[in-house]
């Protein structure tokens, strides 16, 4: 078995098996801490990227 936990053999299903593991473990700080600075991190860059976006300037081809 894997460090992980998970069989080598398990493929893309046993890989997202343990990812959803490793997110949803509520009992590891770390693990905790990781997660949630990606999501802020992802956040912050989809913010950031959004902000360039006017809604309300004319559409090219319409």
């Amino acid at each position: 078995m894997a460090p992980s936990g998970v069989e080598k053999s398990a493929g893309g299903r046993g890989w997202m098996r343990g990812a959803y593991q490793f997110m949803t473990d509520r009992s590891d700080f770390r693990r905790n801490l990781l997660v949630n600075l990606g999501l802020f991190v992802a956040g912050v860059w989809a913010a950031r990227n959004m902000f360039d976006i006017d809604l309300m300037a004319p559409q090219p081809g319409l």
